[in-house]
C-alpha cells in the first residue's frame, strides 16, 4: 500500500524533514525562499496533505488545485490569517497550526528589542559600523531602563502572559487589554510608556494601530510589534515616528512583508528584525514536528490532531 502524499512548501530543520520521510512521500520545495503561486498551485495537486508557512495563501484556488483528496493543512505558525478556514471546512480539511511551542521564545524577542530599542542597542552598533568618532561620556547615548516602565499589552494570551511574566521580573508595571478583560484600548495607549501587540490578525485587528491610535499615545511611548505587520499601519507609524509624535518603535513582522516601508529604514529610533520571533532551532524543530504529528494523525492514525483549528 502507497503512503500518503506531503507537500512541504519551505526548507526546514533536518530533524523535521527526517520524520516526514519516515512516514510520507515527501515532496519539499527545497529552498529558504517560497515557491511562485504557479509552482505551489502544481506542486500542491493530488497531495494527501500540505505544509505550508505563513507566506503560502490558502484559499478556494489552492484548494482547488489540490484536489479533493487533500486531507490536512498542517501550518508551520501559530498565526492562521494565511488561511481560509471556512474554505477548509467546506471540503472537510483539517487545519493545524503549532500553538505553545513558540511562547517563551517569542516572548524572549519582544523583551530583546525592546531593550535593543530602549538601550539604543542597534543605534549603537551602527554608529560604530559607521567609523563614526566616539568616546565613553557621560552623555553618550543616554536611553532608558525597563524598571517603573509601564507596559501595556494589547492581546493577552499565551505569549501576552509571557511578555508580562518576563517584563515584571525586569521591574515593569503591566495593564492589558482585549475585547472582554483589562482596560480600554484607548486608556491603554494615553497611559503605556511601551504599547506592545500580541493579537492575532483578522479582520477587526487590522490597522488596529493606525493614526488615531498613534495620537493617544505618549510623545515618550513606543511601539514594539511581534505579532503580525498589517495589525500597524505603517505609513501612520512612519509620519508619527518623524515628527516625533511617539518616541520610537521595535518592530519584527512588516504590513507587507518582507517589502519594509522605505521610511523606517533611516530612522535611528527603530529597530528592525526578520520575523525573528520564533527563530531558535529548538523551537523551529518544536514547530515542525507539531505538523508532522499532526500529519501523521489524519493521514495514518485518522483522528483530529490536538492543534487542530478546523
Amino acid at each position: 500500500m502507497s503512503r500518503p502524499s506531503v507537500f512541504g512548501s519551505r526548507r526546514f530543520p533536518d530533524r523535521v524533514r527526517v520524520e516526514l520521510e519516515r512516514s510520507f512521500e515527501l515532496d519539499v520545495h527545497d529552498s529558504p525562499w517560497p515557491p511562485a503561486r504557479d509552482e505551489l498551485l502544481e506542486r500542491v495537486a493530488g497531495k494527501d496533505g500540505l505544509m505550508l508557512m505563513l507566506t503560502d495563501r490558502v484559499d478556494d484556488e489552492l484548494l482547488d488545485a489540490a484536489g479533493p483528496q487533500l486531507r490536512i493543512v498542517a501550518d508551520y505558525a501559530v498565526g492562521i490569517d494565511n488561511i481560509d478556514l471556512d474554505a477548509c471546512r467546506q471540503r472537510g480539511v483539517v487545519v493545524s497550526n503549532t500553538p505553545d511551542v513558540l511562547t517563551e521564545t517569542t516572548a524572549e524577542l519582544t523583551i530583546a528589542i525592546l531593550l535593543a530599542l530602549l538601550r539604543r542597542v542597534a543605534e549603537g552598533d551602527r554608529l560604530i559600523r559607521r567609523g563614526e568618532d566616539w568616546i565613553w561620556a557621560p552623555n553618550l547615548m543616554l536611553g532608558r531602563g525597563l524598571p517603573g516602565l509601564l507596559l501595556g499589552l494589547v492581546g493577552h494570551g499565551r505569549i501576552g502572559r509571557a511578555v508580562e511574566r518576563l517584563a515584571r521580573a525586569h521591574g515593569m508595571e503591566v495593564v492589558h487589554h482585549t475585547r472582554t478583560t483589562g482596560v480600554p484600548l484607548e486608556e491603554l495607549l494615553a497611559s503605556a510608556d511601551v504599547v506592545s501587540l500580541h493579537l492575532p490578525l483578522t479582520e477587526n485587528s487590522r490597522h488596529l494601530i493606525d493614526a488615531a491610535a498613534l495620537a493617544r499615545m505618549k510623545p515618550t511611548a513606543v511601539l514594539v510589534n511581534v505579532s503580525r505587520g498589517p495589525i500597524v499601519d505603517e505609513a501612520a507609524l512612519v509620519a508619527a515616528l518623524t515628527e516625533e509624535r511617539i518616541a520610537g518603535a521595535a518592530l519584527d513582522v512588516f504590513e507587507r512583508e518582507p517589502e519594509v516601508h522605505p521610511g523606517l529604514l533611516g530612522l535611528e529610533n527603530v529597530v528592525l528584525v526578520p520575523h525573528l520571533g520564533s527563530a531558535t532551532l529548538e523551537t523551529r524543530e518544536a514547530m515542525g514536528m507539531l505538523c508532522v504529528e499532526a500529519l501523521r494523525a489524519v493521514l495514518i492514525d485518522g483522528r483530529v490532531p490536538p492543534n487542530a483549528v478546523v
